[in-house]
């Protein structure tokens, strides 16, 4: 994955009805656990993302997610599986509402979650929670 594709949902998650489903209020699970809920997402190609209001988890902080960190969305469940870990999710760069569309902001956390960054991890693509 690209710090470019990093912001476009898998194919696996496009495939799940991601788009066709509003999937605000939606819970998120990382890896290790739970990390909030779904409180804004995009659909645009190379562009998307969720930001995940972490509750009290880390003192209400919401955090950013490009959509290529999206492993899976049950509809049924009202659950959104990310490829990171809880620790990942928490170091990541502090989210700023006024900067989503800021290309240096975008930058700074495409390259944390995508190859080579601190929040990023190998994962088998066909790999399923």
């Amino acid at each position: 994955m690209t710090t470019t594709g990093v912001w476009t949902y898998r194919e696996t998650v496009v495939g799940s009805g991601i788009g066709s489903t509003d999937i605000v209020g939606f819970s998120v699970e990382a890896i290790d656990g739970s990390i909030g809920k779904v409180d804004e997402a995009t659909y645009d190609t190379g562009s998307a993302y969720i930001v995940v209001d972490t509750g009290p988890w880390i003192f209400g902080k919401k955090v950013m997610l490009p959509a290529g960190v999206v492993q899976e969305v049950d509809e049924e469940d009202e659950t959104v599986y990310v490829y990171r870990t809880k620790n990942q999710i928490k170091d990541a760069p502090e989210y700023d509402e006024s900067l989503t569309q800021d290309e240096t902001y975008r930058t700074s956390l495409g390259s944390y979650y995508g190859p080579g960054g601190a929040g990023y991890r190998e994962w088998d693509l066909d790999q399923t929670r």
